[in-house]
Order: structure tokens, then C-alpha cells, then sequence
């Protein structure tokens, strides 16, 4: 099981254009379409895959929306800010 940040932490490591809601932290991406859109979340889903630990994701026309937790250890992980980091470089 993977330690929880704390909020020092979370606050240091959360990477540029990332928000911290309760016990997740989130990003709204935008695009300039719905298919870019879509794109990306099919690249964000084989990033999720491979690290075998999986966002929530909102699809809007223009943009969409992940939240990351670690729903196991009941907050934000060293996992949570990986993958956003690894989000961040595909889009």
C-alpha cells in the first residue's frame, strides 16, 4: 500500500495547471475539438493502464476533466502525482 502525501507535500509536488478538490487532485484539459478530445483520453487511458491505476474522466466538447485518487489508501499518493506528471507529457 502506498503512504499518503501530506498536505505540505501534496502542495510542493502537485504539478502546474493541477488542483487539489478534498481527497483528489484534478485537471481540466482543453482542445480544440471533440475528437482531440478523445484522443487524448484514449492515450491517457493506455498511460492509466500501464500503471494499472485509473483516473476518472469527464468528456465535454472542448475539453475533458481527470481526477486522480488512491482509492485504497483513502487519498492522494505518490501514484496520483505520477500519473498526472505522465498526463501532462501526453498532452
Amino acid at each position: 500500500m502506498a503512504e499518503l502525501l501530506t498536505d505540505d507535500e501534496i502542495r510542493t509536488q502537485l504539478p502546474n495547471g493541477w488542483e487539489r478538490d478534498g481527497d483528489e487532485i484534478t485537471r481540466t484539459y482543453g482542445f480544440d475539438d471533440y475528437l482531440a478530445g478523445i484522443a487524448f483520453v484514449t492515450q491517457v487511458g493506455e498511460v492509466a493502464e500501464e500503471e494499472f491505476h485509473h483516473p476518472e474522466i469527464r468528456v465535454g466538447y472542448e475539453e475533458v476533466e481527470v481526477r486522480l485518487t488512491s482509492h485504497e489508501e483513502g487519498g492522494i499518493t505518490e501514484k496520483d502525482i505520477r500519473l498526472a506528471n505522465l498526463f501532462d507529457a501526453e498532452y
